[in-house]
């Protein structure tokens, strides 16, 4: 394709741009290409006091038109594209346009291998080594995962880590803060890490896996409701969700905030949250009609000795 400049783009949006809505001065758009599978355009005309025009819609499809005309030229790499329009003071005089572009390294996604991943793995780990024996091996499920290699918790880690102190084991999600893969926000993921203690003396490893499988599935839900660790944190346990018959006597989890948080991971810390499977009969006396059960969950905790 011959080379379509910036300057060819101001060329072709004149005539279109100049066919403004009365009382329109001036106008600007600004549009971001595909990023993640997503491309966003914004903007309009403006009045002379600066508030927006409602009409003039037919400008974004004009400005996308050029926009896709400049990526099929490939002349520079650009993710941004910035148009700005000016009404002549002349009658019968064209207005001024200029088209601006410009590649932003902050809002390129984050791809399969960026080092980014492993910095958050680390990090965890060198956490919960001050806790325990730390496995070398994870518990994990690994699914289909897409071109920037996300699972369900949006990045590349699902999985559980398993440290062993006395008789005392350990499970924690190792994943959750890993920031997602795909999209370039500055976020640890959905900015938390579950784990659950359990008495290892007398369990056998398929009770072991079988605990860590159901971390892994609570992993999911949280990740899928991403303002849970903002719960957590607002009432400082909640009532999660139920079990299935395969884990009796215990049929529900709570979810509950603990004063330890994950430092040094690429978007600051990230607090950890204590999941506590308990039986129907720790709340079944209690009132349950607050928001998430708080209160019920709560007594529950202090019945345990487990500090919120």
């Amino acid at each position: 394709m011959t080379a379509y400049s910036n300057s060819d783009a101001a060329r072709d949006l004149r005539p279109a741009l100049d066919k403004a809505p009365a009382g329109a001065v001036n106008g600007e758009w600004f549009f971001i290409t595909e990023q993640a599978g997503v491309a966003s355009q914004t903007g309009g005309y403006m009045y002379a006091d600066g508030s927006h025009v409602a009409e003039g819609n037919h400008a974004f499809q004009k400005v996308r038109e050029v926009v896709e005309k400049l990526e099929a030229s490939r002349v520079q790499p650009f993710n941004k594209v910035m148009v700005h329009w000016t009404r002549s003071k002349i009658p019968l005089i064209r207005g001024r346009v200029t088209v601006e572009t410009l590649f932003d390294e902050t809002i390129v996604p984050r791809g399969p291998q960026d080092p980014i991943y492993e910095i958050a793995a680390l990090a965890r780990r060198a956490f919960w080594e001050k806790y325990g024996s730390v496995s070398d091996g994870f518990t994990v499920e690994r699914d289909d995962s897409n071109v920037h290699n996300q699972t369900k918790w949006f990045g590349p880690h699902r999985r559980v880590l398993n440290i062993k102190r006395n008789t005392t084991l350990t499970l924690a999600t190792d994943g959750l803060s890993t920031p997602w893969a795909g999209i370039a926000d500055p976020e640890n993921g959905v900015g938390c890490e579950l784990f659950m203690e359990l008495d290892a003396s007398n369990m056998i490893s398929q009770q072991i896996d079988d605990w860590a499988h159901l971390l892994i599935t609570l992993g999911d839900l949280v990740a899928d409701g991403y303002q849970v660790a903002a719960d957590v944190e607002n009432y400082g346990a909640i009532l999660f969700c139920a079990l299935t018959n395969e884990y009796n006597p215990v049929t529900r989890i709570i979810l509950s905030s603990d004063s330890r948080r994950i430092d040094n991971l690429p978007f600051g810390s990230v607090p950890l949250i204590r999941v506590t499977p308990i039986a129907e009969s720790e709340i079944a006396h209690l009132d349950q009609s607050d928001e998430w059960a708080s209160s019920a969950a709560r007594h529950a905790l202090a019945e345990r000795q487990i500090a919120i």
